[in-house]
């Protein structure tokens, strides 16, 4: 198999720091640079079918994007450690809350950083006021996140899941934008520094 990176992106990020946890080593990496339009280039349109990265592109050929699918494909040849959920409880709590930990934290905040840092303004069409917004909205998002780490260790429960990776990665991409979250959240603060602190957080950067 071979995944198509981006060091610059979040999304690619997330791949990259799953691969860590579960010990993915077999996978060739091929790097795509996004400010010089690779991903842009007619021969990988046709390989991803849209200029997104990551793409994955398994041993009989076939691409898929997007990260989470991604990760789901990945978990099914690789089930161990099991990031997704063991039974049907399981599976539906941390699909729950990484939705959650997408939609109400890291789109915002990538979103925040592509309509505000300045190298991006090559790539995206910046509109302050779409920034400004979306860094609300995360902020608010966090927030949730504060309340649920307080009854549990991790976003899904007791152990690390693609609710935590999704997260985080967004998290850490905002430093672009000069993001951090509120240092009184403290559930946040302790999670989020037991996240940095796991061998794959390296792997994923």
């Amino acid at each position: 198999m071979k995944l198509y990176d981006s060091r610059r992106a979040p999304n690619p990020r997330r791949v990259r720091w799953f691969m860590a946890e579960k010990g993915i080593e077999d996978v060739e990496i091929v790097e795509i640079d996004i400010f010089a339009g690779q991903h842009r280039a007619p021969d990988y349109r046709a390989r991803a079918g849209l200029p997104n990265v990551p793409a994955l592109e398994m041993d009989d050929g076939t691409t898929i994007t997007e990260s989470v699918a991604i990760c789901r494909y990945l978990e099914s040849v690789y089930p161990e450690p099991n990031l997704f959920g063991v039974d049907p409880r399981e599976v539906a709590i941390i699909e729950m809350w990484a939705r959650r930990a997408e939609m109400l934290v890291a789109t915002p905040l990538m979103l925040t950083v592509r309509h505000s840092h300045p190298a991006l303004a090559a790539i995206e069409t910046q509109i302050p006021e779409v920034a400004a917004s979306n860094r609300a909205a995360a902020e608010r998002g966090i927030r949730v996140l504060d309340r649920r780490l307080a009854e549990s260790a991790f976003i899904a429960g007791d152990r690390v899941t693609i609710a935590d990776i999704l997260a985080v990665t967004g998290i850490d991409f905002a430093r672009m934008a000069r993001f951090r979250p509120d240092p009184e959240l403290a559930n946040v603060k302790r999670w989020l520094e037991a996240m940095k602190a796991r061998p794959a957080a390296k792997a994923g950067v």
